[in-house]
């Protein structure tokens, strides 16, 4: 039942016009119950029980059972629903959700994204004519809210973000559990929508197939079958050879080739030299153009930072992806014993916290310690500053503490598909800065920076592409409520300083500026393991981890942390791969 033959179209579920939208939801549930009478009339002719779903109607079921949980429309969502229902009453057997929510260390509740167009949708109803269906609305889905509450409740941003889950469901056709954890912060999340979507849709060097394909090269070094499955469906959706799929060894030598810039960017960005980029610009058949190997340097870096947000945020699987639903019937209390055997549990046991629902005086305590040092250390830059020798050697001393912060081995961190047959030299991993005796040289700013070197040569050889990149940079960066756990009005400017210049600093990269004994006052060990887990080896990322930093902080405060890991991490790899640009063209 796959699109190309034509028995179902879903492009039209991505149309702003509602009319257009229900033309195509007819046009989907015909094709759909079609193809399930057929395979249940065939059973019953040969005197078999009515078998799951099968031959391209089980993909089908899947993305509907996605859209009915995840489509911010509520056409989509109840007509999907509804198809669904009339498969089952044919008794073919139909998906259900595994899981609870986007992400496995985020109870679903505290998510705002499906709470926010319910609740839009449900204020607009309760302004119009037909607003005596609201209250048994709000009984059945938000019991303790009333229609007054809800009219406060929803305002202009609330639109304004209805607006972006929208057109972000016009673009990609789906709204992925990257974008419902990320909801947290919308002024971020609009600015990663528009650069993605530029990088992947809009007017480039690269054409739509090798960019998804290079997004997949990318995500597979860190394991990440999230990414990788949503980029294989959008990469055969373009057109894609389904070969290329089976090993990089596949793919066109041109693609190939880029396996080894790949690689290092990933696990050890520092090694890069304009060596390598001459490789790539001089192979002859095979060679990048300077514009092709900016698009896929942005790409690769892009796509290493989000697979630390999906591991660091324990984004779920896609429902309609594997190991997003699942076929099983469920048993007593929704879970079948193959579901609790392959650790899929109730929702009160995998978002338990280790410290539980109410605040312990500990953390409390380690909420009002952080406060009070940062109090500390901006009298101490008041009253006396560094020498620059001084500076350096924190710098230093600090670079090298960072290679000794690791997790413990015995935690078992989210299973995930073998995907390495998309990249080459499996073997190939993170090793710190300087181990060894190995000594490479520090990084510094002052003599290569995004906004003087960088910044220029993307947006020369990209056009808008570094504009786009600097914004997201400098919301992320900048991006504070002025709050910290319970408390509100914090300058939380050192705090956020303190985090990027640690992640820039495990890279070697430093700023002369910057007193990195600071570093040490502000992060704490469980904290510093999480960082570089989730910077250096994503994969490994754990909820022990999750909860164990900050543990009176909100999920929102955790997943800005995560912004700054992911944009930290990127600027980084971009600052080494764009100097050894610069020094070949120099």
């Amino acid at each position: 039942m796959e699109e190309r033959e034509g028995e179902v179209r879903w492009d039209g579920l991505c149309s702003r016009d509602a009319a257009a939208r229900a033309a195509a939801l007819d046009t989907i549930g015909q094709a759909v119950l079609r193809r399930a009478e057929s395979v249940a009339s065939g059973a019953a002719a040969d005197g078999l029980p009515v078998p799951a779903a099968r031959d391209g109607l089980g993909e089908a079921l899947a993305r509907l059972l996605m859209l009915s949980k995840r489509c911010p429309f509520p056409d989509v969502r109840e007509k999907s629903e509804a198809i669904l229902g009339g498969v089952q009453e044919l008794g073919i057997r139909i998906p259900r959700p595994l899981g609870h929510g986007p992400s496995r260390f985020i109870p679903e509740k505290e998510v705002p994204a499906p709470l926010l167009w319910d609740c839009f949708f449900l204020s607009r109803l309760y302004h119009s004519e037909e607003s005596e269906k609201v209250q048994s609305a709000l009984d059945e889905h938000f019991c303790c809210l009333s229609p007054d509450c809800l009219t406060i409740q929803v305002g202009k941003e609330d639109a304004a973000m209805h607006t972006l889950f929208a057109e972000s469901f016009a673009t990609l056709g789906r709204l992925d559990n990257v974008t419902l954890v990320m909801v947290f912060h919308p002024q971020y999340l609009e600015s990663f929508l528009k650069t993605q979507h530029y990088l992947l849709q809009m007017d480039g060097p690269l054409p739509l197939h090798y960019r998804h394909y290079i997004g997949i090269m990318a995500a597979a070094r860190h394991q990440c079958s999230y990414l990788v499955n949503l980029h294989v469906n959008d990469f055969l959706h373009v057109g894609g050879d389904p070969k290329w799929l089976n090993g990089l060894e596949n793919a066109p030598q041109k693609l190939q080739n880029l396996g080894e810039l790949n690689k290092m960017l990933a696990h050890r960005p520092w090694l890069i030299t304009k060596e390598h980029i001459e490789q790539l610009l001089k192979t002859e058949e095979n060679s990048w153009s300077l514009a092709e190997l900016i698009h896929a340097v942005v790409l690769l870096t892009h796509y290493h930072s989000l697979a630390s947000f999906t591991f660091g945020c324990g984004i779920s699987p896609e429902i309609d992806c594997e190991g997003g639903h699942t076929f099983r019937p469920p048993s007593v209390s929704n879970y079948c014993i193959c579901d609790i055997t392959n650790g899929y549990h109730g929702v009160d046991e995998i978002h338990a916290s280790p410290t539980g629902s109410i605040p312990s005086t500990e953390s409390v305590c380690e909420v009002e310690a952080l406060m009070e040092k940062m109090k500390q250390l901006q009298e101490c830059r008041d009253e006396e500053e560094a020498s620059q020798e001084e500076m350096a050697t924190r710098f230093e001393r600090e670079k090298r503490e960072s290679m000794f912060v690791c997790s413990s081995e015995d935690e078992e961190s989210a299973a995930t598909r073998d995907v390495s047959r998309h990249f080459e030299d499996t073997s190939y991993g993170y090793k710190d800065f300087s181990r060894h005796g190995m000594h490479v040289p520090t990084f510094r700013v002052q003599d290569y920076s995004w906004e003087d070197h960088g910044y220029s040569l993307v947006n020369r050889l990209y056009p808008d592409v570094g504009q786009l990149l600097d914004e997201k940079f400098h919301i992320a960066y900048n991006l504070t409520y002025n709050t910290m756990a319970m408390h509100k009005d914090v300058d939380t400017s050192m705090l956020r300083r303190a985090i990027w210049n640690y992640i820039h600093c495990m890279f070697g990269i430093r700023y002369d500026d910057y007193d990195y004994g600071e570093i040490n006052q502000l992060l704490d060990r469980s904290f510093k393991v999480y960082i570089k887990t989730v910077v250096c080896t994503p994969e490994k990322t754990t909820k022990r981890m999750y909860d164990s930093f900050w543990r009176q902080f909100e999920h929102s405060e955790k997943v800005h942390v995560n912004l700054l890991l992911v944009e930290a991490r990127m600027q980084a790899e971009l600052l080494y791969a764009l100097r050894a640009i610069t020094r070949y063209m120099t």
